[in-house]
This record gives structure tokens, C-alpha cells and sequence, in this order.
């Protein structure tokens, strides 16, 4: 759906935030804290310190949530944006023509194996690859290319051979000039979703459909807003979805001077059958959040909590189908926060690039504790891929 516009039983709180020391991932020695065996590889990309080149920076996490530097990090790789299918991680190279492709070590080392021009599928001499995003098996990767005919975004579908990590392009969806998210898969792995609002002006809540070969297509759906105070419209931003079929998109208030009313707040949609979305969310049910301008929205693995992101800190809430999303923690980090993912033991890792950090909490439906060590300092973190133990 596109507009534009003219003229439950409350869940227990989680427990606040713990302060933690800030410490230099170099001053960390390379060992674990409590087990010998990681429960996810954590990598960022960033730009160093008087270098023109990107690196990556690569941790392995315990199962307490400390980091440790994997061996040979950092890997001196031009990347920025990231995506990981349990074997490989791809990233977008910093002049936007390439998807290189890495073997993950079984100690978390990157090991480069080829590189794809992806431009080469544009219309015209144009584009650039932004954010890349998988489907839930891990065979179908999406890169959100801009201006891929010159003027409009689209997404990329590629099939990802695993035994060599090679990638076959399948087609792309042109002729989007709004899209600019990567899309969250429901657990059907069929449907997908991306909201976006331009300026306060102009607004979408897009569908896709994956076919049986990974090739993702766009698809008429019906998503209206919740209902909206008299002279209020919605401006949907970010989508993230649990592993049934409920989807949760971050709505800012708008009026009609086309200015925020208000904080942004939560809203939980169900897909039916065909792809289209149903809400009972409204103002009185909606839960405000106090992150800011939402930067980034994630559901935890478990599809019970949910984190929203913003330029004001990082907040969590429990996440219950469709049924309202109720409050959980404040705020557990203050700093603008950028981008963050769960891994599947309890951990949330983020990174605030006006910062300069990577934080680790840990985080339970009862509550929520920054990691040992946390937060660590990074100069200029541009995007995170976090690999958990255990593959989704």
C-alpha cells in the first residue's frame, strides 16, 4: 500500500540496565570468559583511524556476552554493509560495484573466496549495493541496490550456492524510488515486508513474495495504518517479524503541519494467507518508545521481546502476536544507536557510529544487563553482522 498526503496480561518489567566498564577490545585477552566454545561471531565494519579503507572487526562472543577478538582480526576487507547465512558472510564493497563473498572459519576468520559485480544487473551505468538480508535458510540473499535504473532502489535476488558460496543472480524489483530497508521475512519464509516514510510527507507498507527459487517479487497487499487521532496520520518506518505470521512496524504520529506529534510508538500486524496485513493496533494500545528517531527494529529469535533503536538509545519490548506489544525495559544505553541483532542465547549487540561503540547486553523476558565488558570502543562502526552458534 503507498499514500502520499498533501495539504494481554502485562508482562513482568525487565530489570534495568547494569553499568558496565568500557573497555578496548585489543586490551581484552583472546580467551573466554566462562566456556571454550563461542555462542556467536560478532563482526562490524568500520573505518579505522587516517585510513582510507574499510576493515572488519570480528569477535567471538561467551556465554556470558563478553567479546574476544577472533584470531587475524581485523581483516583489512573494504566492506560496509553485511549479511551471514551460517557459513559465509557477504558485504557490500565501499564503491558500491561489488558483493564479496567470505568462508566464516570454524573460529570465526574471515577467509575471502570471490567477489560479485552486482552493478552489472542494473539498468544502465548505475547503482550501488546498500544493505544485504537473507531469507530464513540461508540459500537466498537480497541486496537493496540504489538507483539501480538511474532514478529508483530495488531489490536483488540472488541464490546462494553453499558448497562454494558462488551467487547466481536470479532478476530484481525495479522502479521503487522510496525503498530504502531491507524487508523481514514471517515464518513462512513466503512473505515479506518493508515500511518506509519519506519526510513526513509520503508513506508505503510494501509486500513481497518469495517464489520456490529465492526470487523475491513485490505483490498488491492490503496494510492500512491503526486508527489516528483527529488531524494525525501515521508514518510507518522500520518492519521486523516473529516466527509465526505477526509483523512489528514502528509508527511516528504526524500532523498536519507535517511535524512529529509525539514520541514514535509500536504496532503489530497479522498476515493472513495472501500476504495481507490486519491490525487491532491503536493510540490507546500502541506503546510510545523513547529511542528518538527509530533507527533500526529487531525481534528476538524467540519472537517474544523486540528491540527498537534510535538516535535517543536502544529500548526492548515484550512482543506478543497480536496482541498489543507491552513495555519493557527504559532505555538501556542513552547513545544514538545505529544498527543491532540478536544471537540465540540471550544477547543483543549494537553499535552507535557518532559513538564509536559496540554494545552487548543480555537480555531475558525478566531482564536486561549489559555484558561484561560492554561497551567497546570502535572508531566509526558502519554495520553489524552478528553469526550465532547455532544457524536460524
Amino acid at each position: 500500500m503507498r499514500t502520499f498526503l498533501s495539504a494481554c496480561l502485562i508482562a513482568p518489567l525487565l530489570t534495568q540496565v547494569a553499568t558496565a566498564q568500557v573497555t578496548s577490545p585489543e586490551a581484552e585477552a583472546v580467551q573466554s570468559s566462562t566456556t571454550s566454545s563461542p555462542v556467536a561471531f560478532i563482526y562490524v565494519s568500520n573505518n579505522p583511524n587516517n585510513s582510507s579503507t574499510n576493515e572488519i572487526r570480528a569477535f567471538a562472543a561467551a556465554a556470558n556476552g563478553k567479546l574476544t577478538p577472533v584470531p587475524g582480526s581485523p581483516f583489512r576487507d573494504d566492506i560496509t554493509n553485511m549479511a551471514v547465512n551460517g557459513k559465509y558472510l557477504f558485504g557490500s564493497t565501499r564503491n558500491g560495484i561489488y558483493i564479496a563473498e567470505f568462508l566464516i572459519g570454524s573460529k570465526g576468520a574471515l577467509h575471502w573466496t570471490k567477489s560479485t559485480d552486482i552493478v552489472q544487473f542494473n539498468q544502465g551505468d548505475c547503482g550501488n549495493s546498500g544493505p544485504l538480508f537473507f531469507d530464513h535458510t540461508g540459500t537466498s540473499l537480497y541486496d537493496l541496490e540504489f538507483f539501480s535504473d538511474c532514478s529508483n532502489n530495488s531489490y536483488h535476488s540472488l541464490a546462494v550456492n553453499k558448497s562454494n558460496g558462488s551467487l547466481q543472480h536470479l532478476s530484481a524489483t525495479f522502479g521503487d524510488a522510496w525503498l530504502n530497508l531491507p524487508a523481514t521475512f514471517i515464518g513462512n519464509n513466503i512473505y515479506a515486508y518493508s515500511a518506509v516514510c519519506l519526510g513526513n510527507l509520503y508513506w508505503e507498507i510494501s509486500g513481497y513474495k518469495r517464489s520456490s527459487n529465492g526470487l523475491l517479487s513485490p505483490i498488491a497487499i492490503n496494510a492500512p495504518t491503526p486508527a489516528r487521532k483527529a488531524g494525525d496520520f501515521w508514518c510507518p518506518s522500520q518492519t521486523a517479524a516473529d516466527p509465526a505470521n505477526h509483523v512489528a512496524i514502528t509508527m511516528q504520529a504526524v500532523d498536519q503541519n507535517f511535524s512529529p506529534d509525539g514520541p514514535p510508538r509500536l504496532a503489530t500486524y497479522t498476515a493472513d494467507n495472501s500476504g495481507n496485513l490486519h491490525t487491532a493496533s491503536t493510540p490507546a494500545n500502541m506503546p510510545q518508545t523513547a529511542v528518538g528517531t527509530v533507527t533500526d527494529l529487531k525481534m528476538a529469535p524467540s519472537g517474544k521481546l523486540l528491540a527498537v533503536g534510535g538516535t535517543a538509545g536502544l529500548q526492548v519490548f515484550h512482543f506478543n502476536g497480536s496482541s498489543p506489544i507491552t513495555h519493557g525495559t527504559g532505555l538501556l544505553t542513552k547513545s544514538p544507536v545505529s544498527q543491532f541483532f540478536w544471537d540465540n542465547s540471550n544477547h543483543l549487540y549494537a553499535i552507535s557510529q557518532s559513538a564509536g561503540k559496540l554494545f552487548v547486553f543480555t537480555v531475558t523476558p525478566t531482564s536486561a544487563t549489559a555484558a561484561p565488558g560492554s561497551p567497546y570502543t570502535i572508531a566509526r562502526p558502519q554495520n553489524i553482522a552478528v553469526q550465532p552458534e547455532t544457524p536460524r
